[in-house]
């Protein structure tokens, strides 16, 4: 965490684009305690200048207030969206450098939110249980997470459940990574409202379970299509991949492998999920697939987004992903982007446990929201792999997401390490659902303090 985050607390940090805001600045006591006479700020910012191309500086010094408490108060409206440097000043002379960021109305409307859609539990080959695992990615500093075993969704809900009676911050979305007969792609079902392994009665979602509707759907409201016999399935197949080969499949790409993907991205889509297509640079035997496949689906576009970081043990897999994007955005196809761990076990002992996530820019923390903020590209991938993080993603939500990680998200996580904390004592039953509710009280506060909305 940078040294002036510990030396001041600066509020909000991200503010509309066009409106007077208060920002309030509070020492913490190193050493400073409250302000007296002499200070005030000067704010710098980056514009365009009118009918030039150069990039200019401009500079709007500040009269400023303090309060009886000591904290100073100062207002300022910015004219563009960018980074705007704070420079506290006393007698003018500088004495530290904060910063905030204005957002234009799109964003003034969002909140930043960590999450993973990409988990796996104990249930299929991970070495936690669902509840665990949720508690565990809380204290890592995530907003939310979507828990996607293999060939299972139940599990998901076992997550859900264990913490139905608490006002956790932490918002669990139902999941799983799809595996259908017929191809190795690996999918993953993000948020959809039922299971799409338990259409297909081969997989573990339906031998585990006999099937049972319960665990195949979010909740009573939610009526999932009838499970099909393999013959259904499989003829459901064949005809898509009809459809594919008269469309133009190349005859270089497996159609009956894209046919199986395409058909479980509409059941995805269908079931109101995010169909991601997973880790498609991954070092496995049976990974990653053909160029040709993978430049085939790239151009079709049968998934809503595409696993840009995440699911690799290697820097060079990520990195191929990464380059890849790029290379579709420079043939004008601008996927969605996601960063996910695909992690096994989620405590420090693993040092790959939370090296990715995905910031997403959404209107609520709820299933709904962030489903349609990556579907309409509000997201950005992060890997944290190593000690210098880099972002895959549009350029503009890239710019403002590194302002986050560093001004935000440090003060942030925090808060949700004790969350977290108290989650996991809540799982083990030495914490009451009281205890845990007050604590995911501040998260609340927390991010209202610092993202001002429109």
């Amino acid at each position: 965490m940078k040294k002036e985050l510990y030396q001041y607390d600066l509020y909000p940090l991200v503010f509309p684009v066009g409106v007077a805001t208060e920002f309030t600045i509070q020492p913490l006591g190193y050493p400073l305690t409250v302000f007296g006479e002499g200070y005030t700020v000067a704010v710098y910012s980056r514009y365009l200048a009118r009918g030039r191309e150069e990039e200019c500086i401009r500079r709007t010094d500040i009269p400023c207030t303090v309060d009886e408490a000591g904290r100073l108060h100062f207002t300022y409206t910015a004219a563009t969206e960018c980074e705007h440097h704070v420079s506290l000043r006393l007698n003018d002379k500088p004495q530290a450098d904060l910063w905030i960021y204005a957002v234009e109305e799109d964003l003034a409307g969002r909140y930043p939110l960590r999450g993973d859609l990409h988990t796996h539990s104990c249930r299929s080959d991970a070495k936690q249980a669902p509840a665990v695992v949720c508690a565990n990615y809380r204290r890592r500093g995530y907003d939310f997470i979507v828990l996607t075993d293999h060939g299972r969704y139940y599990p998901s809900l076992e997550a859900i459940a264990a913490f139905s009676e608490v006002k956790t911050a932490l918002n669990i979305l139902p999941g799983e990574e799809v595996h259908l007969p017929g191809t190795t792609v690996h999918l993953v079902n993000a948020g959809g409202k039922y299971s799409v392994n338990g259409l297909v009665p081969a997989l573990q979602q339906y031998s585990e379970t006999k099937g049972d509707t319960d665990k195949r759907r979010l909740d009573a409201t939610v009526t999932p299509p009838p499970i099909r016999t393999m013959e259904q399935y499989e003829a459901e197949i064949a005809a898509v991949e009809e459809q594919v080969k008269a469309a133009g499949c190349p005859a270089n790409v497996n159609s009956h492998s894209y046919a199986v993907c395409r058909w479980a991205f509409d059941r995805i889509r269908e079931a109101e999920g995010l169909g991601v297509w997973a880790h498609f640079y991954w070092a496995d035997e049976l990974a990653p697939a053909p160029d040709p496949f993978i430049y085939y689906m790239m151009e079709t576009h049968p998934f809503d987004a595409i696993e840009a970081l995440g699911g690799a043990a290697k820097v060079h897999e990520n990195g191929f992903q990464a380059a890849l994007y790029y290379d579709e955005y420079r043939h004008g196809r601008v996927h969605a982007v996601v960063g996910s761990t695909d992690s096994h076990d989620y405590t420090e002992l693993n040092p790959g446990s939370a090296h990715c996530c995905t910031l997403v820019f959404a209107e609520k923390n709820d299933r709904k929201s962030i489903v349609q903020a990556v579907k309409d590209r509000y997201s950005v991938a992060v890997d944290t792999k190593q000690p210098e993080f880099r972002l895959v993603g549009e350029f503009r939500l890239q710019r403002y997401a590194t302002f986050l990680l560093e001004n935000y998200f440090p003060l942030h996580d925090r808060q949700a390490a004790m969350d977290g904390e108290m989650l996991c004592r809540y799982v083990h039953g030495d914490a009451t659902a009281e205890e845990v509710d007050l604590v995911s009280a501040r998260a609340e506060k927390l991010l209202k303090k610092y993202i001002r909305t429109k």
